[in-house]
């Protein structure tokens, strides 16, 4: 690739959001480094349930953003066309859908057996949405990092942010173990270390790292035909046969260890679908979610810091696409998105 002319931006953090980052800026003409304290993926995004989902119960001050999550996932889809990202759609029941302000669609139990034919305990209706879907996260942040160095990005992996350079009060760059690495712009990216980076500019924001499991478990193909959200399971199936699982964290005691909840998961799914003949564990996992205390993303420069841009949010998946080409376009030409206009740092 050619030099180019653009501003030299720096994202720290190579999950999904990140490598969205990374892929919309380098596409918009911007000089990437991308820089990861370990490998691509290798924080909460390998450990996420993946689901592209768009409901909300209650008020949702990001109404807009979840509501052109799938928009964006559709063109990043054409721009990529390596991406794996299925569509099955959604079932849900349970106390989190029935307070959903506006379900796309009800179906009753005839129609939820049409869909899911191996449930063996449907409820009398369930909230569908058609449009959402699920992706492999870890081949998806892949996908956005090789579509970001075809545009001229940079890549570190294994390299730390031991520090920040100034010249006043604007950073100017970071040091890393692989050296300096200046920039115009630095964009904090990397989930809950997110709040370990803040902190190194004197910055608190308050983001918390909220605790998931998330299961593999390899069993017989064709179980399930899309996404299934209830009080009982939240559950998907690759067309591999490996089936996917989300639980609670609930807690460090022996009994709630991820192997425990993982083998009650398993006895769940063989109670709730039919032709479970053998269910085998291939791995159970936490993962630390950046869940802002206000549950909203935090998406924007700091007020304090010069030049240091802050994406930081759940559910990562979900808005990382949207996210990312909002905050590459804020970043590349200077003009605030009216989109991102409740994610500021500066309300805390």
């Amino acid at each position: 690739m050619g030099y180019r002319t653009g501003k030299r931006v720096v994202v720290v953090g190579a999950g999904i959001v990140g490598a969205s980052l990374a892929y919309h800026l380098a596409r918009k003409g911007a000089q990437v480094t991308l820089v990861e304290a370990a490998e691509l993926a290798s924080g909460v995004t390998g450990r996420s349930f993946a689901w592209i989902n768009t409901a909300h119960a209650g008020n949702d001050p990001i109404a807009r953003l979840r509501g052109a999550a799938i928009e964006d996932y559709h063109r990043l889809e054409a721009e990529l066309p390596e991406l794996q990202i299925r569509w099955p759609g959604a079932l849900s029941w349970g106390a989190g859908a029935e307070d959903e302000p506006s379900s796309p669609t009800w179906l009753s139990r005839a129609e939820i057996l049409e869909r899911e034919p191996n449930l063996r305990h449907p409820p009398r209706q369930a909230s569908y949405n058609a449009e959402e879907g699920a992706l492999d996260a870890v081949q998806t942040t892949r996908a956005l990092v090789v579509g970001a160095q075809a545009h001229g990005a940079t890549v570190f992996t294994q390299t730390r942010v031991s520090g920040f350079t100034f010249s006043g009060a604007d950073v100017t760059g970071i040091e890393t173990t692989a050296g300096p690495l200046a920039a115009d712009v630095i964009v904090l990216a990397a989930g809950t270390g997110t709040v370990q980076l803040a902190e190194m500019l004197d910055v608190s924001l308050p983001i918390e790292a909220s605790p998931a499991i998330f299961i593999r478990f390899k069993t017989q193909p064709d179980r399930l035909n899309g996404i299934i959200s209830s009080p009982e399971m939240e559950v998907r199936q690759d067309a591999d046969g490996t089936l996917l699982a989300a639980e609670d964290y609930l807690g460090n005691a022996p009994h709630n260890q991820p192997d425990e909840i993982a083998r009650r998961t398993a006895q769940v799914i063989q109670h709730e679908l039919h032709g479970v003949i053998s269910i085998e564990l291939q791995s159970a996992c936490v993962g630390l979610r950046p869940v802002p205390v206000d549950g909203v993303p935090v998406v924007g420069y700091l007020p304090t810091v010069g030049g240091v841009y802050v994406c930081a949010m759940h559910p990562g998946v979900t808005l990382a696409a949207i996210v990312g080409r909002l905050a590459s376009e804020e970043i590349v030409t200077g003009i605030a998105s009216v989109d991102l206009g409740n994610c500021r740092p500066g309300r805390f």
